[in-house]
């Protein structure tokens, strides 16, 4: 029998105005931005709302703000029969995933995500520190080209190993660059710098690593009661104390996300649900295996959909 994933977006996929149908019409979404504004005694659910842009996308206000408006979106769907086998999200949405999964309290991980995307802000000196796409190239040509680069002096590394042909690399603005143009030498199609405020998943992000174990130290773990395809290793965990010491590492590590789509396919999930703002996951899975089905849940008229047509389909 097939199973299903429920999937949770990164930063990236904010947008002035996600969720709000959810807080005008259905009360216990509204209650989750409730809960957000009041846990980080901030108005953040004006800033989803009403913007500005630019200020939603900074990271310490776009982590936060997309994990509340995806945790409002799952509040309503759990009325409805679906349930998950396995939860992963990409980056900041593995925190969204580890709450669906009973592992955090979300006013303890919109807290959590509020000071992670802090840390990673101050954890390097604007401009010192970059990302990049390389698209067309396997990642051992290009772990190789990252680590040349690397020894001379100016660490990057892989980050993001998104699908097949589209690796993210992070690491200081000159060894992005020097990586950008040596992979472009070597055959990749294209490298395309990121528009981001640090180097995140790199080793750069150590000291804001060291400043997250703290503040996650002080809250409280659970088991988990659906298995969390984990970032960092790629494999399904359900330990409290594995899951608290991967988010740390996960701040420095590469985003497995290809391996972690196929370590739920190889599971016998053939459904992905993505719940949330955009449709990055979604179009990542297919790129990774075609034959997937593949869902978005980002307003009413979505969920109208999805649940209607994930309740004719077969489930463990």
């Amino acid at each position: 029998m097939s199973k299903i994933a429920f999937l949770f977006p990164g930063q990236g996929s904010q947008a002035v105005g996600m969720g709000k149908d959810f807080y005008d019409n259905i009360q216990e979404s509204k209650t989750v931005f409730t809960n957000a504004d009041q846990r980080l005694n901030s108005k953040l659910t004006e800033l989803i709302f009403d913007g500005p842009q630019d200020t939603l996308t900074l990271t310490y206000n776009a982590q936060p703000a997309l994990l509340t408006t995806s945790i409002a979106i799952l509040e309503h769907l759990k009325h409805y029969s679906i349930k998950p086998d396995y939860v992963a999200g990409h980056s900041l949405g593995e925190y969204t995933a580890l709450v669906a999964a009973g592992v955090l309290r979300f006013e303890d991980a919109v807290f959590a995500v509020k000071k992670r995307g802090e840390f990673m802000d101050e954890a390097v000196p604007a401009g010192q520190g970059a990302m990049a796409a390389i698209l067309g190239m396997n990642s051992i040509d290009l772990e190789d080209i990252t680590s040349n680069i690397t020894n001379d002096g100016h660490p990057v590394q892989l980050a993001n190993l998104n699908c097949p042909g589209q690796i993210v690399i992070s690491g200081t603005a000159e060894g992005v660059e020097k990586a950008s143009v040596l992979a472009k030498e070597k055959g990749a199609k294209r490298a395309i710098p990121l528009v981001v405020s640090g180097p995140f998943h790199s080793e750069l992000m150590k000291p804001a690593a060291s400043q997250l174990n703290n503040i996650l130290s002080e809250l409280s773990f659970h088991k988990a009661n659906t298995p969390v395809v984990a970032n960092v290793t790629a494999k399904a965990v359900l330990d409290e104390q594995e899951i608290k010491q991967l988010l740390v590492e996960q701040l420095y590590s590469p985003v497995r996300w290809e391996e972690s789509v196929k370590t739920m396919l190889d599971s016998d999930v053939t459904t992905f649900v993505e719940i949330g703002p955009g449709k990055v996951l979604t179009g990542l899975v297919k790129k990774i295996d075609r034959s997937a089905k593949v869902y978005n849940i980002f307003d009413l008229d979505s969920m109208k959909d999805v649940v209607e047509k994930l309740k004719g389909e077969p489930t463990c």
